[in-house]
Formats: structure tokens, sequence, C-alpha cells
């Protein structure tokens, strides 16, 4: 699996989101690649989805020198990064190549118009805040950039059929979680195979904190039952 960590797409490292890559690496009994993707302000967008995109294809070409298979290569990432790979799903579509066999989507980020009601439910007190959220793509995207493209917003791709089957998670105090519920149900609509877990007590940016959280041991171990069922089936 080819893994982007969370972070607003500023902040967030391989080390930041170790304990993540690693509990599913060993549940899931097979190798996670966690990408060091550029990150803004130095690095505006749309380099994150380059660099997702270019590091996905380097490991499908590369599989077999790392002891992986080049036909059973999933993508996945949390926040930020879920909105990295689903961008990369999409890309690949269009594309036509790699093919990739599964999605983990982590309270991901698919609609930079922030208009959900989520985002005012949930937009204060809960650590992800709209200010933070604000302040995060005031800094990833330039003057002039549409945030409404699919690259940027996933949920506004005309075309969500054919993409890989996906898991998704959500969480209860979160203001992304209507618009992660809003491109699992459009996927689904549009023939995805969908499964789609709700952790409603916890917050956004859970997944990270196993040491302190027993919710981010069960999502962990949830997302690599997932991944290990998508592995077996290919």
């Amino acid at each position: 699996m080819v893994y982007y960590h969370g972070g607003g797409y500023t902040i967030g490292s391989l080390q930041s989101h170790d304990c993540v890559c690693r509990g599913i690496c060993v549940e899931a009994e097979c190798i996670v690649v966690s990408v060091d993707y550029r990150l803004a302000p130095e690095n505006k967008f749309p380099a994150a989805v380059v660099d997702a995109w270019d590091s996905a294809v380097w490991v499908a070409e590369n599989a077999n020198s790392l002891g992986g298979d080049p036909n059973n290569v999933a993508i996945g990432g949390d926040s930020a990064g879920g909105n990295l790979a689903a961008v990369v799903s999409l890309i690949e579509k269009e594309s036509g190549g790699p093919q990739f066999i599964f999605q983990l989507l982590v309270y991901p980020c698919t609609d930079m118009s922030c208009e959900f009601k989520s985002h005012q439910k949930f937009g204060k007190g809960y650590r992800l805040t709209n200010e933070l959220i604000d302040w995060f793509y005031e800094h990833y995207f330039s003057e002039g950039d549409d945030r409404s493209h699919w690259k940027a917003s996933p949920l506004n791709a005309s075309d969500l059929s054919d993409l890989p089957s996906a898991f998704v998670i959500s969480a209860g105090f979160d203001p992304l979680q209507d618009e992660g519920k809003a491109y699992a149900e459009k996927m689904e609509s549009a023939g995805v195979k969908v499964k789609h877990s709700h952790y409603e007590s916890m917050m956004h940016g859970f997944l990270t904190m196993p040491g302190v959280i027993d919710k981010a041991k069960e999502a962990i171990s949830e997302c690599a039952k997932e991944l290990k069922q998508a592995f077996n089936k290919k």
C-alpha cells in the first residue's frame, strides 16, 4: 500500500504517521510505502498531487524489487492524504494506468468549498477548526487556483465509476465528515464497491493516537482488515 499522511498539505511527516503505517503493515501483512510528498507553502498545489501520483506509479513499476506484487497495489491516506489518494485514483482512471485495487480514505477532505453543515457544526472546539482549515488551504493554494477542480476537490469529479473499491472512515466530531460521507455515497452511486465506517465519538486526526485512544487501535485494525481482504480477493 502507498500511504499519504495528513496534515493539511503543510505539516505532517513520515514520523507523524509512522504508528499508523506500522500498524497496518503488521496487521494487513503487507508492504507499506509511506510518501514524503512536498509540503506547502514552499510547494503549493498541485505539487502534492504530482508527488502522490508519481510515487504511486513508481511503486507499481518497482513493486517486484520491493518484494511486492505490481498487480496488487493499494493507495490510502488520512485527511489531506485521503484527498491525495482519492485524486490519484481519479488520475489513474483518466490516464489508464497503473491500476490500483483499493482506496483507503480516512476522514478525507473531498470538497474545498467547506460548505457542508458539519463545517458549521463542528468547526470550533474540536481540534480541526474552521480557522485552521482556512489557514491550511490559504497556504496550499495560490491566488487564482481553481479549488473546485477535481484534482483539489475530488467530490466534483463528473464520473466516479470504475474506481477501485474503497473503505472510508469518518469521525463524529469532525468538520470534514459530511464531505467524506458524500464522496462515499457518490462513489457507491457510480457502482464502486464502498464500505463506510463512522466513529461517532471521535474527532479529526484520531487515527494517529493509538497510544492513548482505543478507538484509534480499532480503526487501524479495521483498515488493515479491509486492506487484507482486498489483497486476498485480487
